[in-house]
This record gives C-alpha cells, sequence and structure tokens, in this order.
C-alpha cells in the first residue's frame, strides 16, 4: 500500500481538477478518470474492518464512474477515534476519500468530547454491509459462567483502546452491573486482543458477534464446553442465533441505566460501512451511495462474504444517516452524563 503522504498528494492534485469543474460535480468521470479511491480504516488489517473494507475495494473499483483503482489504508489508534479525527478535519473531501467510521463513533462523541474532534451527523454515510451485536465474553477456564459470577471475580480482559467497544461495554457493564472487569488497552486491532486471549495474556474481550463467528468458529463449539463463555449482547435486539445470550439493556435496572445502555447499542446500526467526509460536494453523494449498493448486492460481493464467514444485512446510506441523526437528537445530556458517570467515573 502506498504511504499515507503520497495517498494525499494524489488526493489533493485531484481536487484541483474537481474545483476546475465546479462543486455541482456534474461529470464524475472527469474525477475518477485514471484517479485512486482510498478507503481509510481506523483499525489494523486483521479484523472485520479491514477484512470488510478490502471486499469493498474489490468491488467498488467496478462500480464507481470510470472504475478508479480502489486502495485501503490503516490509520489505527485510540479504538478508531484518531482515524476518525483525521477524517473529519484534514481528509480531502474530494470524492476521492471514504472512511469506515468505528461502530462506537456516536457513542464516542458524546462521552468523550475533549478527545474527540467530529461530529457522527456531520459525516455522509454511504451505507454499510453489515451491522452486529457486541457480544462480552470470557474463556470458559475463568470458571465465570454468568454476569452475577463476574460481579464476584476479577478478570482481566483485552482492548484497543477507549474510543472501543472492547473498553466501553466492560467499563459499562462495571458501571451497569457490578462486574469486575479489569481492563487492558493498546492492543492493535481485533486480531491481537483475540491473540491475547488464546494465549492467556487476557482472558476475554467485547467483541463483534461476527467476528466472534469469522475469525474464532472453533471456540464457540460445543455448547456448555465451548471455549468461550458469552455473558452479554449489546444491542437493539438479539442476534437471532443468540436467543439467550441476555442484551444490556435488559440486564440494566433503571431507566436511565437502560438509556446508558441503549447508546451503546448503536454500534449495531453503524456497523462496518463507509463515509464521506464532512465538507464532501452533494454532487457525489447519490452517485456513490448507487456505486455502493450496486457492488454489496452483486453474486459475486455476497459470494465473498459468505467465504470470510462475516454478514450480509446491507443498509441504505439515506436510511442510516436518518437513523443517525434522530438518535443523536434523542440523547439527552442528562442520559450522557449518566453515561459518562458509569463509564468513567466522571464527566470526560
Amino acid at each position: 500500500m502506498k504511504p499515507i503522504n503520497a495517498l494525499l498528494s494524489a488526493a489533493l492534485g485531484a481536487t484541483v481538477a474537481f474545483t476546475a469543474y465546479g462543486a455541482a460535480a456534474q461529470n464524475l468521470n472527469s474525477v475518477y478518470r485514471g484517479r485512486t479511491v482510498t478507503i481509510l480504516v481506523g483499525y489494523s488489517a486483521g479484523g472485520t474492518y479491514g477484512q470488510t473494507s478490502q471486499l469493498l475495494a474489490r468491488h467498488l473499483d467496478k462500480t464507481i464512474p470510470r472504475k478508479p483503482n480502489v486502495v485501503v489504508q490503516h490509520m489505527p489508534g485510540a479504538g478508531g477515534i484518531k482515524a476518525t479525527n483525521y477524517a473529519a478535519n484534514v481528509m480531502p473531501a474530494n470524492g476521492l476519500n471514504l472512511f469506515m467510521p468505528p461502530e462506537m463513533s456516536l457513542v464516542s462523541e458524546l462521552l468523550r468530547p475533549n478527545k474527540v474532534k467530529f461530529k457522527t451527523t456531520d459525516f455522509t454515510w454511504l451505507g454499510r454491509v453489515f451491522g452486529a451485536n457486541q457480544v462480552m465474553t470470557l474463556r470458559r477456564d475463568t470458571g465465570i459462567l454468568s454476569v452475577e459470577d463476574a460481579k464476584k471475580k476479577s478478570v482481566v480482559v483485552a482492548s484497543t483502546g477507549t474510543g472501543s467497544p472492547t473498553f466501553l461495554v466492560p467499563q459499562l457493564m462495571n458501571g451497569l452491573l457490578g462486574t469486575k472487569f479489569k481492563i487492558v488497552t493498546g492492543y492493535r486491532g481485533s486480531a491481537k486482543t483475540t491473540l491475547s486471549v488464546e494465549q492467556g495474556e487476557t482472558l476475554g474481550m467485547s467483541n463483534s458477534w461476527i467476528s466472534w463467528k469469522a475469525n474464532r468458529s472453533a471456540w464457540l463449539k460445543g455448547g456448555d464446553k465451548s471455549y468461550l463463555v458469552l455473558l452479554a449482547q449489546i444491542g437493539f435486539t438479539k442476534e437471532p442465533d443468540l436467543p439467550n445470550v441476555p442484551l444490556l439493556t435488559d440486564l440494566a435496572k433503571t431507566k436511565g441505566d437502560k438509556a446508558a445502555a441503549g447508546m451503546l447499542s448503536t454500534a449495531a446500526i453503524i456497523g462496518r460501512g463507509l463515509v464521506l467526509p464532512p465538507g464532501t460536494p452533494k454532487g457525489f453523494v447519490e452517485p456513490l451511495r448507487a456505486a455502493f449498493d450496486k457492488a454489496v448486492n452483486t453474486q459475486a460481493f455476497k459470494d465473498e462474504v459468505t467465504k470470510r464467514r462475516l454478514a450480509h444485512s446491507p443498509m441504505g446510506g439515506a436510511e442510516i444517516q436518518k437513523i443517525i441523526t434522530e438518535t443523536r437528537a434523542s440523547i439527552t445530556p442528562d442520559v450522557v452524563k449518566r453515561t459518562q458517570a458509569l463509564v468513567f467515573g466522571k464527566k470526560k
């Protein structure tokens, strides 16, 4: 892959070309002919973000006008916040730069205003490939078989950073339910966190249900003798194949606590998809949404999704945009303060 500076130089050059024919983007062929489109991802290549972004790159080059080259650039750090800040404030808004937002983007914006330099509603959604619940899991050999057990015994769990569900989910469970997860941050991507669980450096983690099934399906086999114990899932509805794993919103007792758990559930809507950075001219939106929809609904794309054991529950960009905007407006300052207190012990 090209260094990011080289990619930026090419993108900046394309910005000049774009400006020459006007912000309405009347002729997208002039933009994409012979150009490179970059998908920025805030995680390393080994997890479902990396897999999904590479999959999109291989198919979008056939559906974007003039079939540009599409590459993936990784910028891991702070559970995806580093890349999201970059995408919101530095990434050229010229139609040649796309971003795969972290599923916890809205949560991070609300809970960590001192760290976050973006507004989730300022991004323009093109669509998503799939959404998935987070599932808090532990190794069975910890002897912890339920949330009640996790309230009685301290256990070390792995995290990529404080903006990631690998941190936010166990920390919120600690605040809401009194579990005793000790969180170790700094792992670079879900592949590293899962490896830490396998090697015994840590004994559990929160991860998307799709990630568990795609990358560690053997750990889920065996019923009550499986390698992993599934303690709770975080989403608006249960995963179809996890009917007996409780939702965190159901485990929460008070209205305020349920609202806090519900805030984290927005991750299941955002899922794995693409956005345009703030300020991208509107002329790009519909053509790129159409290109995204066409790419993810081809049989070739679906076949690759199946082969990689990923999920395929696409949602259009306009629908996601509406949900994110309405959800953001519905979250009151009191809910934010309550969630901050539960996660961090004080306002951040």
